[in-house]
């Protein structure tokens, strides 16, 4: 067959005629069903011989070849990069053209996230959606991440259920973008069940017919033997709750990555809490002074975890120990500052990080805290605002815990612990005085930092409270 082609050609022939006539004078169970510019495709309409026409080479055209399965290119002289180039595998033969049917997919989630939980569909089938609306919501390790529409159009078709493990790539939906075909269902329309059939007059019959009574023997009263008295229970048989008193509820992916982490913790680090407490009278003047000027100026209120911020910080620099780690055999030491601080949110506990706390100042924490805070509330924090950080802050104080003892967040080396301010007798100057004090607590690594830079740390965290002068003088 190709010494005819070839000698069609010659003659000036086209070459998607000569190979229609070609392949209907030699095979009629194969057709050249598409001759596009250099490229020819060739359907089988039979499998009985796919393996003598899977391609045709015409003088003065490239080598273009659609690999179908079962078929063996003839020639073996091309090259693997010619062959990557020109072969292209058809996986999908029967799919839609027009390009109506979308697909929503999970979208990446992070660096060191592999997978998650399908939390909840935002979107029935039937509803309106439009681009980058979210359509569900998916529980990570860390946080919860919205997939959004790629396209406008209808929810023709959920594909996965919530409380899937999903990965990044996931199909969850199907969106039509013109709508047709699409069923509209309101929320509280149901599927009528199907009736019950009615019984036929012949069942009826025998449903209603009465069963003949049977006569027994009386039976004497006395003949009845008593019943055995219930076991009496022991004293140190527990009295368990009845189980329809109680609810059980699967744990979310970011209580058992916290539960993980702190038990991790726990396991780890050779954990050891020292405690002091602080004057908080300076650091309140001094918030009261200065807070509407500071809003005038900054935009912000003026609250006092920048200025534990700023106390931390100037622990952190004197006890550079504080802010090291452990990795293996050696000691890290960083020569910068990330502060974590601890949120708790109603999902779970989630510790942003404020980047190089030791170059800012007042104004520029208390900006950084609020805009952390509340994307940690509303959800759309996200990993990399979270990563990192050589030191944690947890305020316990504003739920009312008077005193803690904080667990290290890994891989850490230690966490400072504030908690609720409360007015006690101090003696001042020889005389007993009520004064707001607030316990603050640190835990750390007892592997790597002893109780000597441990105290220090503490107590130049209660000097620049104390006195915030210090830290204008850098003494």
């Amino acid at each position: 067959m190709l010494g005819v082609i070839r000698r069609r050609v010659a003659n000036g022939g086209s070459s998607a005629s000569i190979l229609r006539k070609s392949m209907q004078t030699v095979e009629p169970s194969v057709s050249a069903s598409r001759v596009s510019g250099r490229e020819i495709l060739l359907h089988p309409r039979g499998l009985g011989h796919v393996r003598k026409f899977s391609h045709v080479i015409l003088p003065g055209c490239s080598i273009n070849l659609k690999v179908i399965a079962g078929c063996r290119p003839m020639r073996d002289s091309i090259s693997s990069t010619q062959r990557a180039i020109n072969v292209r595998i058809w996986s999908r033969l029967f799919s839609s053209e027009n390009g109506d049917l979308v697909d929503a997919v999970v979208p990446f989630m992070g660096e060191s996230i592999t997978d998650g939980t399908l939390a909840k569909f935002l979107k029935n089938p039937g509803d309106t959606v439009q681009v980058d609306e979210p359509i569900a919501q998916i529980e990570t390790d860390k946080v919860t991440i919205d997939v959004a529409s790629p396209e406008s159009g209808v929810i023709k078709e959920l594909v996965a259920k919530e409380g899937d493990t999903v990965e990044p790539g996931f199909k969850l939906a199907i969106i039509s973008k013109s709508g047709e075909g699409v069923a509209h269902v309101a929320p509280s329309e149901k599927i009528p069940e199907k009736a019950a059939p009615k019984p036929s007059p012949a069942e009826k019959i025998k449903v209603e017919k009465p069963k003949p009574k049977v006569e027994t023997a009386p039976v004497l009263e006395k003949s009845k033997a008593p019943s055995p008295p219930p076991p009496k229970r022991t004293a140190t048989e527990p009295q368990l709750p009845p189980k329809d008193r109680e609810r059980r509820v699967p744990m979310t992916r970011l209580r058992k990555r916290v539960a993980t982490r702190l038990k991790d913790s726990q396991n780890t680090f050779a954990m050891l809490t020292t405690f002091n407490e602080v004057d908080m009278t300076n650091l309140m003047k001094l918030r009261s002074d200065y807070k509407d000027a500071f809003v005038e100026k900054h935009g912000v209120k003026l609250g006092l975890m920048s200025g534990f911020v700023k106390a931390a910080v100037s622990g952190l620099q004197n006890q550079p120990i504080i802010n090291a780690v452990i990795d293996g055999d050696d000691i890290i030491y960083r020569d910068y500052v990330d502060i974590s601080i601890a949120v708790g949110t109603p999902k779970g506990l989630v510790v942003p990080v404020i980047r190089n706390a030791d170059k800012m100042n007042f104004a520029d924490i208390e900006k950084e805290i609020n805009t952390l805070a509340k994307k940690a509330n509303d959800g759309s924090i996200s990993i990399d605002e979270m990563a990192g950080g050589s030191f944690t802050i947890s305020n316990g104080g504003v739920y009312g815990s008077l005193l803690s003892t904080p667990i290290i967040n890994p891989p850490q080396s230690a966490i400072l612990g504030m908690h609720s301010i409360v007015s006690r007798p101090m003696v001042v100057g020889g005389n007993v005085v009520p004064r707001p004090m607030m316990y603050i607590a640190l835990t750390y690594d007892h592997r790597l930092i002893d109780g000597r830079e441990a105290v220090f740390f503490l107590r130049r965290i209660k000097d620049v409270v104390e006195d915030p002068r210090r830290l204008l003088l850098d003494i």
